[in-house]
């Protein structure tokens, strides 16, 4: 999918690492050169569930997430978001719902950026399998495993951003932007 060079294009890749545990990572480039990256989690509330049980839930905060993009987002040419796709599965009904939650406030983010640009987005979603297969160490199975993974070759990847992958415990969203950045370029 690539697309025509303009002289002096900035291009912003936004990786989102989909969940209320998630993070987001951002590449921007101007002239096909990297110039910048960030590395922030995923920004959430917690507010009481809305079933008969008595007990709160994490939720994405959409606006403050519109408010944090909205600063990379302004001042581009070119914008491409990449999102990894929500975990639905009927036998894990809880994470599913809160994925699929997530999912849903992320994309009404992305629909309200692209009504303050007045610009559509480049916009795919993505399998984990399919950027862990060109960021992560083959062979690595399970999830606890893959985090880690993660973990280190992000901070080695990205050390400006090593301590905020430690408190985050994975580099996923800035692989993700990275992916995005590979399959948009």
């Amino acid at each position: 999918m690539p697309r025509a060079e303009k002289k002096g294009c900035v291009k912003v890749y936004i990786g989102i690492d989909n969940g209320v545990t998630g993070s987001i990572g951002i590449i921007t480039t101007s002239d096909n050169q990297k110039t910048g990256t960030s590395f922030f989690p995923q920004i959430t509330f917690s507010e009481q569930d809305y079933t008969k049980k008595k007990k709160n839930i994490t939720r994405i905060n959409f606006l403050a997430l519109s408010k944090a993009l909205w600063k990379y987002v302004a001042k581009t040419d070119e914008v491409y978001i990449m999102m990894e796709r929500p975990m639905v599965n009927p036998a894990r009904f809880t994470p599913s719902t809160s994925a699929l939650r997530a999912m849903e406030a992320c994309l009404n983010t992305i629909l309200l950026l692209q009504k303050k640009k007045g610009q559509v987005f480049g916009f795919r979603w993505v399998d984990s399998k399919e950027w862990q297969r060109k960021f992560l160490t083959s062979g690595i199975k399970g999830p606890a495993e893959l985090k880690k993974n993660s973990l280190q070759l992000g901070k080695k990847r990205y050390p400006k951003w090593a301590g905020a992958i430690d408190k985050q415990k994975d580099a996923d969203g800035l692989f993700i932007a990275e992916f995005c950045r590979s399959e948009f370029e």
